[in-house]
């Protein structure tokens, strides 16, 4: 942390004196900010060439709303009202010398999972907090406040450095310990784009940063060395630390930029008016761009779907069972415009030497890229495959969910499976369960690639 975060943290000491919101007493329904931000979804919506109307997004603008207004809270929570009535009086050791208790040990806190909506693109970023402190004046914080506090700056838009840097100020600030240590795991979901050879970059962009305070301003001490050996004690990889050195990490930041449409800039500027920032900052210039750019993927268009020639994959002779397992894909939920992404596995009959591995990748990546819902597009695979194989096909989708992570219960780690059986495969317990083996065979290979740390 050095002198540049002081015009944070005095942003965040002016929210604590207490600027209410003109619109506490109406409604969250009702709220300015939140039909502005409706306004600009349904924009939004029209841009991807989507019916506002039809049953499925009807609502979206609402849920996106309150998914957004609920993951940026934090410009209204205070850091003051969680901390002072959780400082209590530990003493040190009794005749002063070495270092425990309020005065001088090494507290380190683990393993807090957060979430933040990225500043540069928009999308939810995932977030492992680890915290450690040194008490003094004989007292400590209530253990669980290491996590509301890190959760009032996570609830911001962000970007990682900036986010190690408001924890450990604001933990110095109201706290007053000796010295604060605060070290991130980030990992940001990566930008596929339409070609379909790009999905194979499925997975995670990691960056992991770090900030101190007093006695831990000097990340080369021997103090910041034990607190990293209490990292390592949990598998953190703390030889990942980027330092001193900035890193763009976002992946859209890296993308070329595009035509876009104006009104649909606005609404997307709309939108970050209403969650309460200031889109002219520097960090905010060029993100109602990137924004759209990702979801301009998504738009309702007709993506080629290369099904020519391809008939009766049912050759003479003796047919087997035949899968395609993990074929990656990314897709927008219909109901909060927020990735999911996952892998497809399909099985099937077919005779001896036959391979259509292109043509299920078409088929995923066709209904993938579009607003979607897991469980209709599991079965639209399955549907647009059976007349091609003879009516007996087996389609597994596992995916990961954003919207679990970025609003409602926030489960972090979760994943949703969705099954679709035709022909044989739908009264034939032994054929389902053969395929089922053959994914299990093949999920130990991929569980670290799945895993966001």
């Amino acid at each position: 942390m050095d002198t540049s975060d002081e015009g944070r943290l005095n942003l965040e000491i002016e929210l604590e004196t207490g600027i209410k919101n003109a619109c506490i007493d109406l409604a969250f329904e009702h709220q300015p900010e939140t039909l502005a931000i409706q306004d600009a979804v349904k924009l939004l919506l029209q841009g991807l060439h989507e019916d506002v109307n039809r049953e499925g997004i009807k609502k979206t603008p609402f849920r996106v709303a309150k998914a957004l207004r609920e993951g940026t809270r934090g410009y209204k929570l205070k850091v003051k009202e969680y901390v002072q009535s959780a400082l209590f009086p530990e003493a040190g050791l009794e005749d002063g010398i070495g270092q425990a208790g309020g005065v001088g040990g090494l507290v380190v806190v683990r393993d807090l999972d957060h979430y933040s909506y990225c500043e540069s693109c928009l999308l939810p970023f995932h977030v492992r907090c680890h915290v450690g402190y040194v008490p003094s004046e004989q007292r400590v914080l209530g253990l669980s406040k290491f996590s509301r506090v890190a959760d009032v700056f996570a609830k911001r838009l962000q970007e990682p450095q900036g986010l190690a840097d408001d924890i450990c100020s604001a933990l110095h600030h109201w706290v007053k310990p000796s010295g604060v240590a605060v070290v991130l795991q980030c990992s940001h979901i990566h930008f596929p784009c339409l070609d379909v050879k790009s999905l194979s970059d499925n997975g995670f962009v990691k960056l992991m940063v770090s900030s101190g305070s007093g006695v831990f301003e000097d990340e080369g001490s021997s103090l910041w060395g034990e607190f990293l050996s209490f990292l390592k004690l949990k598998g953190v990889k703390t030889e990942a630390l980027c330092g001193s050195v900035k890193k763009e990490w976002c992946p859209s930041v890296k993308t070329s930029s595009e035509e876009e449409d104006p009104e649909m800039v606005s609404a997307v500027v709309s939108i970050l008016k209403s969650l309460g920032e200031d889109p002219s900052r520097e960090g905010l210039i060029a993100t109602p761009s990137r924004f759209l750019k990702w979801m301009m993927n998504f738009q309702n268009v007709n993506l080629e779907m290369k099904l020519n020639g391809v008939n009766g994959l049912k050759a003479n002779g003796e047919v087997k069972l035949h899968c395609e397992l993990n074929l990656p894909f990314w897709s927008m939920c219909e109901h909060h415009l927020l990735p999911f992404y996952g892998v497809v596995h399909i099985g099937y009959y077919c005779g001896e030497g036959y391979s259509h591995k292109s043509l299920m990748k078409s088929i995923v990546h066709f209904y993938g890229f579009k607003l979607q819902v897991q469980e209709r597009m599991t079965r639209q695979i399955a549907e647009t495959l059976s007349p091609l194989v003879g009516g007996d096909v087996i389609v597994v989708a596992e995916a990961g969910h954003t919207c679990m992570i970025s609003r409602g219960i926030e489960k972090f780690g979760s994943s949703t499976a969705t099954i679709a059986v035709l022909g044989q495969f739908s009264n034939d317990g032994s054929a389902r369960a053969e395929f089922l083996d053959k994914i299990h065979a093949t999920a130990a290979l991929k569980a670290d690639a799945s895993s966001p740390f």
